[in-house]
Formats: structure tokens, C-alpha cells, sequence
């Protein structure tokens, strides 16, 4: 058993006990990619020793919308060492650093250069997004119908709307300050408690189908009575002119207002402007009879993102884990994926490629090597990671027989002939190559042919860097809703699966040679 103990340590450095490199037993096991070798381990070793899910469920509570989920990655770079840049400064860049960077502060994108990193060599990628779907607030919030204080809102994503209704909501996001002194400050903003709520209305009132909204007016959030918000303007004990210079009331509630200025520890009349989104206060948790699921919001597409950067420091946390590295490891998170992904944080706009272009050019300097931002294109692998749907239990007669991704199963490969998901055969062994030989479970999914897909962030990047890439995803169940479910054996299969891409997909690809 004690052999067996080096498995113990999943994730990064600072957070673990002790994670010593490979000692080669797994890749002894001659087991194929689907085998449950590491679910067999688990059971001997207990879940609890092997899993990231609990590092995984606090990264959820406190990534309440995109800036929070940035600084929340931003705080576990930090810790392991990483640097931070300015896109808008001068760059020091050296083999064996490590760095990240943001934009808007609701993207980030961390990398770590190998010690024996050359010009031209490339960039080994895990990509994922942000953002989930939610009801944003509109620049102007304020409405009031019936005796209520309510919120106008607008429908950012595709989300599962009717799983809104009659939960306990409050607000997150960012405020802009300007102080008294003239100081103009970038605050984020979350406030716990519950302060909105969506109330559906009773089925004897409304025969319809309940399942269809008309978001413009169904879907704001109630935030007090009239009489109670005159009441407490009433029993303020602020100054005259207290709120002078601010928003009119009738741009947003004084009442919210001064709830975002009782978070932020600050006068009503600072808050210049904001951009909050609601969230559903239940915390995300660990579920199941045998707590076999994660329950929360935001899983897509958080859980992917959390993987893909867990994976990134365990692999580059430690003084020597980068010694025989001739690779850049880059996790890339961007923001807006669920609406097309077109924004200046966003994939669209070659964050991630300006980014290799500027990296490639500064380790570079002072080589007459030709090409050496192209070549470092070439050698490149990014791994898309969004989320893919899974066989639902109440609703299997629409999924095709051998085409049915199922929790527990490990990563989800998806291909489509289209290349709306830009696999291909070559991206998709190489992938599944990694897995094979560290015993990690994976599958695969292929567009239903009169259904069609949704496109993820991988399709922009194909189609915007030229760079390989492989589109895969961990299995969920009610994906955008506002409570998604996904299993805990999948978080801790993608993020072995991610940690072996870092160190292993070198090797693989130097032996596989297509234009040669």
C-alpha cells in the first residue's frame, strides 16, 4: 500500500502535503483508457486522499461571477509564485519563470516558460471560460409595479430561465468609485445575503406552460415593497445632499445603492457606476447517497476552468518542476464564452495569440533563428475544455445509442465533422494517447446529425490562431441551469488528465510525425 501514496497529493503544492514525481506504477498497469484502475485506487485509498473537489467547491463559492473567479485564480497564482504582468507595460521574461496576466479582470492567462525553453518552441494550452449564463443588471435597473421595488434585468447566455424562479438571489460583480478626494477606484462587490428573489407565479393563476417567460418582464427580481424602501430613505440618518452627484433614483434603488455601499464600506454618493450580475446564494456542495456529485452553479464553466489551472500549478509550483522543460505551459480563461466570446476579453480577439507572439519575441531576442514566432504556432497544442452534456436519466431516449457520455466515465472528446468542435483524428489521439498511458478514463461524442451543436470556444480559437487543438469537455447534468450537477470521479479524472497533458504531451508529439 505504501507504494501506492504518491497519488495522495492532488493538487498544487502549497495545498498539499507532498507529491513526489511519478513513481511509475500506473504506466506499468496494462490498462486501456476506459479501465477503472483509478476509481480501484480510490477505493483503496479512500476518496478523500486523491480528490481536488474540495479545493474545487471553494473555488466555486467564492467565483460568484467572472472578476471574482479572475481574482480568485489571480490569489492561487500568487501563492505558488507566480508573477504578475501588465499587458500594457514592458515585459522581463526567462526560462524557468512564471507569470500570468489579466484582462477587464475577468480574464486571466497564467503560463510557465521549461528552463530549457529555445526560440520557436511551443506552447502546451488548457483553455476554458469564465462566464455562465445569468441575468445581468441593466444600466437602468429601477422599475416598480404592484407596491414592489423591482430589478430590470437582461438575460446574458442561454441559461434554463425557469430555474430562476423562487430561489434566493442577491448581486455580484464590479463597482467603479469615485471618491471624494477625486480618486477613481475598481472595486469588486458580492453581497451574501439574500436580497432578490424571482417568485413564479401559482399554477391556479396561470394554466400555461410555466416553463416558457417572457424575460423582459418575468424575470425581475423583487427587492422590497415600496413602503418599506420609503421607509428606510425615511429613517436614513444620512446628510442632506448625502446622494447628490450620484445615480437618480430613477436609474437604480437608492435602496440598492445603499446596500452596495454598506458592502463596499463606503458613502452612496461614491459609487459612480457598476456592473453587477445575480447569483443564486446557495453555496455549491458535495451530494449523492454515496457523495458522488457536485452541486452547484457556475459548473459550466467553472469546473473546467478550476481543472485546467490546478493542473497548471501542480505542475509548475515546485523550484525544479520546470528543470527539463523545453515547453511554455499557458492556461488561458477567458471571459464571454456563452455569448459568442467576440469581446475584448473574450477568445476572439487573439488575447492568447498576441500573448505567444509577444512571449515568442522576448525569449527570443538577440537569436537570428527565422520564423520564430510561426514555428512556435506550429508546435503548439491547446486543449478546449467546456462542458458536454451527459446522458440524462429521465430524458436517454434522446440520446443515440453509442453516443451517450455518462458521469464517471472521465473527459468527453467531442468531434464533429463540421469542425464546429475543432477535433481531429490526430488532436484527439494524441489526447487520449495521455490518458491511456497514466490509466485515466475517457469517451467520446459526436454531433447528433439533425440536432446540431452549440459552439465553443474552440472554434474560435481554430479559426483565429491556426493552432492544433482538441475540444473535450466533463460531463453534466442540467447544464445552465441554475443549479448544474456533475460527478466528483470527473473533476478528479480531468484534472490527473490536464496534469498529464503538461507532462507528457511533448514526448507524444515529437514521436508522431504528419508533415514531415
Amino acid at each position: 500500500m505504501a507504494d501506492l501514496r504518491f497519488l495522495a497529493g492532488a493538487g498544487p503544492s502549497h495545498q498539499r502535503g507532498f507529491f513526489p514525481e511519478k513513481a511509475g506504477i500506473v504506466s506499468r498497469l496494462d490498462l486501456v483508457s476506459y479501465s477503472p484502475c483509478f476509481f480501484f485506487l480510490q477505493a483503496l485509498l479512500g476518496r478523500d486522499a486523491l480528490s481536488v473537489v474540495p479545493n474545487l467547491i471553494e473555488f466555486l463559492n467564492n467565483s460568484t461571477t467572472p472578476f471574482h473567479a479572475t481574482l480568485e485564480a489571480r490569489r492561487h497564482l500568487l501563492e505558488s509564485g507566480f508573477q504578475q504582468l501588465n499587458e500594457c507595460e514592458e515585459w522581463e521574461l526567462q526560462p524557468g519563470g512564471r507569470y500570468f496576466f489579466t484582462r477587464n479582470m475577468s480574464s486571466i492567462f497564467a503560463f510557465a516558460i521549461g528552463r530549457k525553453y529555445k526560440p520557436g518552441g511551443g506552447f502546451h494550452v488548457l483553455a476554458a471560460h469564465t462566464d455562465s449564463p445569468c441575468p445581468k443588471l441593466k444600466p437602468v435597473s429601477a422599475a416598480t409595479k404592484g407596491g414592489f421595488l423591482r430589478v430590470r434585468v437582461q438575460a446574458y447566455g442561454t441559461g434554463l430561465w425557469n430555474t430562476w424562479f423562487d430561489r434566493d438571489l442577491s448581486v455580484a460583480g464590479r463597482v467603479l468609485r469615485r471618491t471624494k478626494n477625486g480618486e477613481l477606484i475598481h472595486d469588486l462587490v458580492r453581497v451574501r445575503r439574500p436580497i432578490l428573489r424571482i417568485p413564479s407565479l401559482a399554477f391556479h393563476m396561470d394554466r400555461s406552460d410555466s416553463m416558457k417567460q417572457d424575460l423582459e418582464s418575468q424575470l425581475a427580481p423583487v427587492l422590497a415593497t415600496q413602503i418599506e424602501a420609503e421607509l428606510a430613505v425615511s429613517c436614513d440618518s444620512e446628510s442632506p445632499g448625502e446622494h447628490e452627484g450620484n445615480q437618480s433614483n430613477d436609474v437604480h434603488h437608492p435602496l440598492l445603492l445603499q446596500v452596495l455601499a454598506d458592502e463596499l464600506h463606503c458613502d452612496v454618493s461614491e459609487i459612480a457606476d457598476f456592473e453587477l450580475s445575480i447569483y443564486d446564494t446557495q453555496p455549491a456542495c458535495i451530494g449523492g447517497a454515496r457523495q458522488e456529485f457536485v452541486f452547484s452553479g457556475r459548473l459550466d464553466n467553472l469546473a473546467s476552468a478550476f481543472c485546467a489551472l490546478w493542473a497548471l500549478l501542480d505542475t509548475s509550483s515546485e523550484p525544479l518542476s520546470m528543470l527539463d522543460e523545453d515547453y511554455i505551459r499557458m492556461v488561458a480563461l477567458f471571459d464571454n464564452g456563452e455569448v459568442g466570446s467576440e469581446a475584448v476579453q473574450g477568445a476572439g480577439p487573439q488575447t492568447m495569440f498576441q500573448a505567444m507572439m509577444r512571449i515568442s519575441r522576448w525569449l527570443a531576442r538577440g537569436s537570428t533563428s527565422e520564423g520564430v514566432v510561426e514555428r512556435a504556432i506550429r508546435r503548439s497544442f491547446v486543449v478546449s475544455a467546456d462542458m458536454a452534456h451527459a446522458l440524462h436519466p429521465n430524458n436517454a431516449e434522446n440520446d443515440v445509442e453509442h453516443n451517450q457520455p455518462k458521469l464517471h466515465d472521465g473527459l468527453v472528446i467531442k468531434h464533429n465533422v463540421t469542425q464546429n468542435n475543432a477535433t481531429d483524428a490526430i488532436s484527439a489521439f494524441l489526447f487520449k494517447e495521455v490518458a491511456k498511458r497514466n490509466c485515466i478514463p475517457t469517451q467520446n461524442y459526436s454531433v447528433v446529425s439533425d440536432v446540431g451543436c452549440c459552439s465553443t470556444i474552440d472554434s474560435v480559437l481554430a479559426a483565429g490562431y491556426g493552432i492544433r487543438l482538441v475540444d473535450c469537455g466533463l460531463p453534466q447534468l442540467a447544464m445552465h441551469s441554475v443549479r448544474e450537477m456533475c460527478g466528483t470521479e470527473d473533476i478528479d479524472a480531468a484534472f490527473r488528465h490536464f496534469r498529464a497533458f503538461f507532462q507528457e504531451i511533448a514526448s507524444l508529439d515529437d514521436q508522431l510525425r504528419v508533415d514531415a
